[in-house]
């Protein structure tokens, strides 16, 4: 009894911190918010070991509920001791409050195990409710309804015994968060690979499982499942590869501990519960820039790999997308236009007096670009003197570009009329389509026509660009606040749930707000960055040998593409000004030390020639080549596509993050 009092003590402090309580009598420990228990460890036990493999998964479930509580300080101590797998177990968890949660230590100890067990141990809490919304950061959000139907990402409808548990490396935000209409409860991990893995490179893995009436948050000692299948991953851009086999190998004695945080809280919106594990798994990993190579060293590396992709050609100059094919391409990957605003604010300090003169020059003849019905043509066949392409992403990126450069020309009292005359034009016809009673657009991709538009009312004066800038971010608040429709759409070779979408969201927003000063709009720029960060890779996976091992590599900074393709890339340099410039507004200095964190960390693989590879793969994934097997695929480093927007978005970034303030030369 006395031991019972103890730890109910310990649980009221708890409770009034960290929202913990542990039922002594019903042997449960629970995370509460507002009175209400809202995460749960399962009826049959805290501790869960398997001692066998069969079809496929873990088989032989033993579960045991904790038998002693006591208080060491802050910490509530609960163990246990059974006999499980032809082996005698001591089972122990410490919980406390720790960065806005309640952080857990598990230890699993053992001795005398019998040869030949194929274990698996976990970590198990169940969520009440039987319409819980998942966001897995960079692998599942809300079920991935717009990717479903390419049959090349994760999904998940929450029907009874549905899984989705991948491995912590492929989580750039390691945890697995439910909203469940006025609440929302997460399961932090500290990632770690597994001692004793049956597989090479075998790490914990994190996800969710359906049950009849709740979701299970969890994480397991290796096994993976997704889409109704068991054991396995993601490996493939087009889809999905076996990963079985993965139990542990445990000796005769041992010890394994693993590390997590729970959380439960209220949710004032549908859809704005995300926000909540966002910010509490950056004050876990606490993510700096620390150590990583300066803004001013990665603008110099990044200025010289842009002049060796210029071409001078009389009226015909410009940079271009590949090293060794004829094509300017404005916005996307190709990112033409985007040095002719960045080297009009960078060039002064680069030495170089030829910067200024290679952005106008680009500029004026980007400015001839062929215009059609309802838009302008992004691709420019140099040699074939044709143009081509429609590509909405392009259209709206690359006139977000000239915009910025008109308004830094026409201070600095260049020829800007070519330019203007583009952008009021390529305003125009996107105006006229976007206010038009039949605009339905498919994906968010057409939200970077949000920012281009605010800017052309303030250049031009013209209404017509100021109401449609707000019809789309209307349009987009309406399909994705609420997250039933996750941003979509912003990349142009995959077709689901991305980065890129949101930042397109997140970018148009928060220039409607700078021209709007409506509070509104500031919370729409914010619902779109929280989940732009659960893209960002918030804490360094350690790499197996291989390229990025070479390296050193850091991952913390870095940022997953999409649910489709699982690498990472350097997108977040362009982010990181908006990041920036949201911490400005909102009075938070960690959105800005993150947007710093994200702008510097990219520049770590920049080889002396200024180039650097798009595809990292910092989980079991590979976008190129033959793979024949998932597991080992870690630490590869596909730097041979350098298309030139792994160049242009670094000039960019710097040249926005100046203009808001950062000294990027220091």
């Amino acid at each position: 009894m006395r031991g019972t009092l103890l730890v109910l003590t310990a649980a009221m402090a708890l409770l009034a911190a960290g929202d913990f309580r542990y039922d002594a009598r019903a042997g449960r420990v629970e995370i509460l918010t507002g009175g209400a228990t809202v995460l749960a460890s399962p009826a049959e036990g805290l501790w869960s070991v398997a001692c066998d493999w069969r079809e496929s998964w873990p088989a032989d479930w033993r579960h045991v509920r904790p038998s002693s509580s006591r208080a060491e300080g802050e910490w509530t101590v609960l163990r246990a001791e059974a006999e499980a797998c032809g082996a005698q177990w001591t089972f122990a968890d410490a919980y406390r409050p720790a960065r806005g949660a309640v952080r857990v230590l598990r230890r699993f100890t053992w001795k005398g195990l019998a040869p030949g067990v194929k274990a698996t141990l976990s970590v198990r809490f169940q969520a009440p409710g039987a319409r819980a919304v998942p966001l897995l950061p960079g692998i599942l959000y809300s079920g991935n309804p717009s990717g479903a139907a390419s049959g090349k990402v994760p999904v998940y409808t929450g029907r009874a015994g549905e899984q989705a548990i991948y491995e912590e490396h492929r989580y750039p935000m390691p945890f697995a968060f439910v909203e469940l209409g006025a609440t929302g409860a997460a399961l932090h991990s500290v990632p770690s690979p597994t001692p004793f893995g049956n597989l090479r490179d075998q790490w914990w893995s994190l996800g969710l499982e359906a049950l009849a009436g709740s979701t299970e948050l969890l994480l397991l000692s290796g096994p993976c499942a997704s889409n109704g299948k068991r054991s396995v991953i993601k490996a493939l851009q087009s889809g999905f590869m076996p990963y079985d086999s993965a139990w542990l190998k445990l000796p005769a004695e041992g010890i394994v501990e693993k590390e997590f945080y729970l959380e439960a809280f209220a949710v004032e919106r549908e859809g704005a519960g995300l926000a909540r594990p966002v910010a509490t798994s950056l004050r876990i990993f606490d993510p700096g820039a620390a150590g990583m190579p300066s803004i001013a060293e990665i603008v110099r590396d990044k200025y010289r790999m842009a002049v060796s992709r210029w071409r001078e050609n009389g009226a015909e100059s410009g940079f271009r997308k590949y090293p060794d094919r004829p094509f300017y391409v404005m916005g996307w990957t190709g990112q033409a236009e985007a040095p002719g605003y960045a080297l009009l604010v960078l060039g002064g300090r680069l030495g170089d007096p030829q910067a200024i003169r290679m952005a106008t020059r680009s500029l004026d003849f980007l400015s001839g670009a062929k215009f059609f019905e309802d838009g302008f043509h992004t691709w420019y066949d140099y040699e074939k003197k044709a143009w081509s392409r429609v590509e909405r992403v392009s259209e709206g990126q690359a006139m977000f570009s000239f915009a910025n450069a008109i308004r830094v020309g026409r201070a600095r009292k260049l020829d800007t009329r070519k330019w203007e005359a583009f952008l009021r034009h390529a305003c125009q016809v996107h105006a006229a389509r976007i206010l038009a009673d039949g605009w339905r657009p498919k994906s968010t991709a057409e939200a970077f026509f949000i920012a281009p538009l605010a800017r052309g009312y303030k250049l031009f004066g013209d209404e017509r660009f100021r109401r449609a800038a707000l019809k789309a971010a209307e349009h987009y608040a309406a399909r994705h606040l609420n997250m039933r429709e996750p941003y979509w759409g912003g990349t142009l070779d995959a077709q689901c749930e991305d980065k890129e979408g949101a930042y397109g969201a997140l970018n148009g927003f928060l220039e409607l707000y700078e021209l709007t000063r409506n509070p509104e709009h500031l919370r729409w720029a914010r619902h779109a960055c929280d989940v732009v960060l659960t893209y960002l890779v918030d804490w360094d996976i350690d790499m197996p040998p291989g390229r990025l091992r070479d390296h050193r590599l850091r991952t913390r900074g870095w940022t997953v593409v999409s649910p489709q393709n699982q690498h990472i890339d350097v997108f977040g340099v362009l982010i990181a000004a908006d990041v920036y410039r949201l911490g400005q507004l909102t009075a938070r200095e960690d959105l800005k030390r993150i947007a710093l964190l994200m702008y510097r960390s990219c520049g770590q693989l920049i080889d002396p020639t200024g180039s650097q590879g798009e595809q990292l793969q910092q989980t079991n994934y590979a976008q190129r080549g033959k793979v024949v097997e998932a597991s080992g695929l870690r630490g590869g480093y596909q730097e041979s596509w350098t298309v030139f927007w792994i160049t242009a978005h670094f000039l960019n970034g710097a040249a926005r993050l100046s203009e808001l303030g950062v000294n990027v030369w220091e």
